[in-house]
């Protein structure tokens, strides 16, 4: 009977072992999947106060129905602007190009937990359109 007992007892530390190290994998793969969509929420936030500053009449400090010249000093922005084309926070970091002109413009996220994955967000004047740089996104607005 204390074979039998014994064995009973390594089958169990196997079986939650094994439970442990499943269950670290699933959070991980989890958390990389928030910092994603935190990544992509920081992208929607920063349209909607783009698209803002786009409406807002010149004399009050807005584009005058343009993007032309917009940085991340005209914008909305939860984090720390490094200078007026890059900012970073807690989730990634966030890059415009250098030359804005128009009813459109780009933004480029790298999200924290994967630096090789970079999310690009086409922002115009009443839309934006959002996927992976260079694959799901057209460089026209809908």
């Amino acid at each position: 009977m204390g074979q039998q007992q014994l064995l009973l007892v390594i089958l169990v530390t196997i079986i939650v072992g094994i439970a442990t190290v499943v269950a670290i994998n699933t959070f991980g793969s989890a958390a990389d999947s928030a910092n994603v969509d935190a990544v992509r929420q920081d992208l929607a936030s920063m349209a909607a106060s783009a698209q803002g500053y786009y409406m807002k009449p010149g004399a009050m400090g807005g584009g005058g129905n343009t993007f032309d010249g917009i940085t991340f000093n005209d914008i909305s922005f939860g984090g720390e602007v490094i200078d007026g084309q890059n900012a970073t926070n807690e989730n990634g970091d966030y890059s415009i190009p250098a030359s804005i002109t128009g009813a459109n413009f780009v933004v480029i996220a790298t999200p924290a937990s994967d630096s090789t994955q970079t999310i690009q967000a086409l922002v115009c004047a009443d839309d934006m359109v959002m996927g992976n740089l260079g694959t799901d996104v057209t460089t026209t607005c809908p």
